[in-house]
This record gives C-alpha cells, structure tokens and sequence, in this order.
C-alpha cells in the first residue's frame, strides 16, 4: 500500500493493485481522481507511477472520499440520491441527517495513516487513545 511506504515513494499502478488485489483498470480511475483533487501525483519518465501528495498523516478520510464520490457527500442522501432531500424525505432522510455529521466529523479526525498502520498499532486518532494500566503501576499508552 502507498500509505505504508516512506514519504516520497513513487510506485506503479500495478504494484499497488497487486498489493490489494485490485484490477489496475479500476485502480487506474480511483487515482486519476485522488490526483485532480491533489491527494496522489502522478509521476512520468525514469521514474514513474504515484506518490502520496502530502504525508499519510496530514490525509483525512474525508478527503479521499469526497475526491471519489463528490463534495456533496455530506449533504446528500446516500441512499436514494437525486430522489431525496427535505421536500421529499426517504425513509432514512431523519436518520441520515442525525448520523450525518457524527461520520463526518469521524472522518475529518481519520487519517489516512492510521487506516495504513499494521493491525497490530492502534488506530484510534491522536488524543483519543486511552491509557492503559501495567503492572507496576506505570501508565502505557
């Protein structure tokens, strides 16, 4: 994954497809959007393929999915788009406009580093990661 490798790696299309299992053709669409919206830049000649724009850790959810489904993510029903809205409410409208900003916020906090780190580290964003206990009563995080 790009995420994982260090800041400024450049790497083909079809290595980070193999390392997700993902066809390149689709991959190949996702990065033309993440690169229009700044996340990704393509490089070409000797050395060519994608790097990360900015650093993983300055990279919010919220970015990558706005770039792939559209500024208005937020503000529109995701389940019945174009048939939904305040004047015409789905079944899910009140619903959606309670849990709406939670996720939002959720994945403003998210950064693309801490979805890329090992399952093994914690993923929970800075400051939010609870203290633990150990034996001799010093504190570990």
């Amino acid at each position: 994954m790009l995420a994982q490798q260090e800041e400024g790696t450049v790497m083909l299309l079809k290595d980070i497809a193999g390392t997700g299992n993902l066809p390149s053709g689709f991959l190949a669409k996702i990065f033309q959007k993440l690169a229009r919206h700044k996340l990704v830049s393509s490089h070409r000649g000797a050395v060519r393929g994608y790097a990360l724009a900015r650093p993983a850790r300055e990279i919010s959810l919220r970015e990558i999915f706005e770039a792939l489904e559209g500024p208005d993510l937020f503000s529109r029903c995701v389940f019945w788009p174009g048939q939904c809205g305040d004047q015409n409410p789905c079944r899910l409208h009140e619903q959606w406009g309670k849990i709406r900003p939670q996720l939002q916020g959720i994945m403003e906090k998210v950064t693309l580093e801490q979805v890329a780190l090992p399952k093994s580290r914690s993923t929970a964003p800075a400051g939010q990661r609870k203290e633990r206990r150990i034996e001799d009563g010093r504190r570990k995080s």
